[in-house]
């Protein structure tokens, strides 16, 4: 059991990981020429965003809209530069001046209404294709099993297609490597690539887990309300977003608590074989970039890997 008081998370990226800290985020990627390109923002939050954070059910709401906010600025980084010579790079910052959504936006807003369009798409998809079967399963709780049926398998169908191309392979590839590094790091061993490759590729706090409680929860909250007519239906499904979100954060959170527990840590497995899918065993190469990154969150929160400050903090989960 990790005696580590922070829960350090992070995000794959096209050819590199970024790792969240108590003091910064940091994103380290493989560039063509084999060098290692650093991206690092401060972690700046607000006195009202720290207060909704320790608010029940509001706190994975909020969670939720600052990794969409600064993920996305993170993989703008390493989509711009992973496949440019560094040479280049000057031709990447002309080429951004020509976007006028992103100038007029910004990229962390870009990323938020990207994440809501599809969890739109991902709720109110299923419960109209399951109002198709109306006429044969009419009861409520067989229409709520059978839109939870069908959203699993658009899940599942959607993760199993991106992972057959060759990009999103390697992004699956450091998902594992990102694991790795964290499951070393809270097992309190040297922070080696031999002895991350030793470590589970799977881990608790993992955001795709999040995803799929997102369904289980989904299928309980919406026992208890109508499913009929259809434009009611859909409009319920939305309003429940929030509620689900937040909801689906608190069970995370607890099946990462209870993680060392027997009879408990089962709470967890749904999550983990769901990582089968999102994640890949990751060659050195990859575990050497996660470290990279790694390393340089730990550098700015002035810790060393074994040995940490006893304030406890929170920081996003692992993707």
């Amino acid at each position: 059991m990790s005696n580590k008081s922070t829960a350090y998370g992070g995000q794959a990226l096209i050819e590199g990981v970024m790792f969240a800290g108590k003091n910064s985020f940091v994103s380290a990627i493989r560039r063509n020429d084999r060098s290692i390109e650093y991206f690092e923002l401060k972690r700046e939050e607000s006195n009202v965003t720290k207060k909704l954070k320790k608010i029940p059910l509001l706190r994975g709401i909020v969670a939720l809209v600052q990794a969409s906010s600064n993920g996305v600025k993170h993989l703008d980084f390493a989509s711009d530069r992973y496949d440019v010579d560094p040479e280049d790079d000057a031709k990447i910052q002309e080429e951004k001046k020509t976007s006028k959504l992103v100038m007029i936006l910004g990229i962390g807003v870009i990323g938020v209404l990207s994440f809501i369009f599809s969890k739109l798409i991902f709720t109110v998809t299923p419960a109209i294709v399951a109002n198709f079967f109306s006429d044969y399963i009419s009861s409520r709780i067989g229409q709520v099993l059978l839109e939870s049926f069908f959203k699993l398998i658009l899940l599942l169908g959607y993760i199993y297609i991106v992972s057959l191309t060759p990009i999103i392979k390697r992004v699956f590839q450091y998902h594992g490597a990102e694991h790795k590094v964290i499951n070393a790091y809270e097992n309190n061993l040297p922070l080696t690539i031999e002895n991350v490759q030793k470590q589970s590729r799977l881990h608790y706090r993992c955001g795709s887990s999040f995803i799929l409680f997102t369904v289980i929860i989904g299928i309980v909250v919406y026992m208890f309300v109508a499913t009929d007519p259809l434009w009611w239906r859909i409009v319920n499904r939305i309003f429940l977003i929030p509620v689900v979100i937040g909801l689906s954060f608190e069970v995370l959170q607890l099946t990462n608590k209870v993680r060392h527990i027997p009879v408990l840590k089962i709470l967890g497995y749904p999550g983990l074989w769901l990582q089968l899918l999102t994640t890949k065993e990751p060659d050195d190469d990859q575990v050497d970039v996660a470290l990279h990154s790694f390393n340089k969150v730990l550098e700015n929160d002035g810790v060393k890997a074994e040995d940490e400050s006893k304030d406890k903090s929170e920081v996003p989960l692992p993707s």
